[in-house]
Formats: C-alpha cells, structure tokens, sequence
C-alpha cells in the first residue's frame, strides 16, 4: 500500500495552516537540557504555572502499596459524567502536575468531568521505574475509588509527550494485571515510543539527555514499561494519537499507530499540518482546533451510557 503524509493529515482551514507556518518560522526552534547542569538551570528559570479558578485539590491517594500526590479538579457545576487520569509532560525529568492546572480545570468544567493529574517522580533524581510506577498507583486508586468518589466508573487516560508515553506504558501494565477494562479510551499527544535507538524512530532523538537521565542505568531499553513499542499491544482501549507533521516524533507516533492498529485496537490518527513536538501547548488557531477535536473525543468515551 501507497500513501502520501497529506493523506493522514487532519483537516484543518487553510487560514490556520498559514498562521501555524507564520507562527514557527518567527519562532526560535527549542531545544532540552543537555547536561544536568543545563537541567537544574532551567528547572530555577521556569516560569510558575498559570492558576486555576477555583483551584485544585491536592492529596496523596495509595493504591498497591504505594502512596503518590494528585491534583484533583471536579466540574464546578453539577456531577461528573466520567474521570480522565492526566500525566503531565516534560522528558521525564521537568514540569509538574501544576503546569497542566488551567487546562485541566478547563475540561472538567467544559466537559463536566473529573480531572486527576498524577505528580510522578522525576529523573534523574528518580529515574525508571518510579514515574511509570506512580501513574500505576494514580490508575489503581481510581479503578477502585472514582465510583464512590466522583459518582462514576468511567475513566480514560492521557497526556503529552513523556505523559503519553507513561499514559501507554500505565495501560500496558493494568492490562496486564487485568483491570484496564474501566478505561474507555486514551487520547495521546506526540508521545515518544522507542528510547532504545533500535527503530529508525528512535534512533532520531538517541542523543537526547532526558533518555540519559530517565533510563540510562537500564542496559535493555526494549522493555515494554520504557518503549510501549515493543509490547504486547492487544486488549487496550480505543486510543487518539495526535501529533505535528514537524514533530521529530512523528515517525514514533505512525509505528505506534500502526502497532495498535495491526493488534486489534480501535486506534485515529491525527497528523496537524505545520506543526512541531509540543504544538498543542502554543498560542495557534491550529492548537486550539486540536485541542477541541481530543475533547470531542474524550467525551464521547466518558460520556456514553
């Protein structure tokens, strides 16, 4: 089979497609830390995140003997139709649950849903397995909490680069233990599948410090729980990847793509036109269409009877 990438592309107005190009060739291209050094540096620089109104609850939840912060938003007006697990992104090893407060009280009071937003532990203070280890205890908490506590069992899952990763890497490991099936869906936003160097996808960003200080002490980084790629694919729910034609990750997000797809999964690929890793986080016209299309999608898995 043949196709062209603009097959794959999401449709989009022509106006938003010249604006994402105006947009990034004025804006510098960013870069990560390279060092620890560089880390710790841009760790002190970043900016606060943006404040939530009203703001969050924050509270340690345990599940299989682990104890991990969230932060929890419910809609300010009325009861939760579902709840949707968000892991924030930032290479493993930067940001925080706070950074994602404003657009998490956002859905939940547009989509009348509960948020939880897992702080994971960060390399390379805490390298693999603590991450993917809390956003396993967050999932856990909810399938045995969220009924009672929100009012509903429906759950979905998601997040944006190193989140979706760990988003991926969370279902695999609750598939496994047998109780994936209270997740109805997962929307995935430009996430790196393959840190091992082993595909061509991966072998694109090899050199990038976050695989250092997130796996470097793992000798075989072929394991599922640290490239989703490689795993075993079957029995996860319906899933949204997301990501910008201009993304270094594109290639990563087609195989996963194609991975779920081959395993029996329901799986949509949306590819945005003119559009780097992160894109969804910038001021576009094409952010704010991609952001609504995940919304749209998200609801319709929380939302059914």
């Amino acid at each position: 089979m043949r196709f062209a990438l603009d097959d794959l592309s999401a449709d989009v107005p022509a106006e938003q497609v010249d604006e994402a190009r105006s947009f990034y060739n004025s804006r510098p291209a960013g870069r990560g830390p390279g060092t620890l050094e560089e880390l710790r540096d841009m760790r002190a620089r970043r900016s606060g995140p943006s404040p939530a109104d009203p703001p969050a609850i924050e509270e340690m939840v345990e599940a299989a003997g682990a104890r991990v912060p969230v932060r929890i938003f419910t809609p300010t007006d009325g009861r939760a139709r579902g709840v949707y697990l968000d892991i924030h992104g930032g290479g493993f090893y930067m940001d925080s649950a706070a950074r994602d407060d404003a657009r998490n009280r956002e859905l939940a009071d547009d989509l009348h849903i509960a948020v939880v937003s897992v702080d994971y532990r960060l390399a390379p203070e805490h390298p693999w397995p603590a991450a993917p280890d809390d956003c396993e205890a967050a999932a856990l908490w909810l399938v045995g909490h969220a009924d009672a506590r929100f009012g509903s069992s429906r759950l979905a899952i998601g997040g944006r680069s190193a989140g979706a990763t760990l988003a991926l890497a969370t279902l695999l490991r609750l598939r496994d233990r047998g109780t994936v099936g209270g997740f109805t869906g997962a929307a995935l936003q430009f996430g790196t599948y393959d840190l091992s160097a082993q595909t061509p996808a991966g072998r694109r960003i090899a050199d990038e410090y976050f695989i250092q200080a997130y796996v470097g002490h793992v000798e075989d980084r072929t394991t599922p729980d640290i490239s989703p790629v490689y795993g075993d694919l079957h029995g996860l729910p319906p899933a949204l990847l997301v990501v910008g034609c201009n993304d270094v990750l594109l290639e990563d997000n087609l195989a996963m793509a194609g991975r779920l797809s081959a395993t029996g999964n329901d799986v949509e690929l949306r590819i945005y036109p003119e559009s780097p890793h992160g894109f969804t986080g910038h001021p576009t016209a094409m952010a704010r269409t991609a952001l609504t299309g995940i919304d749209s999608w998200l609801l319709e898995r929380l939302a059914q009877p």
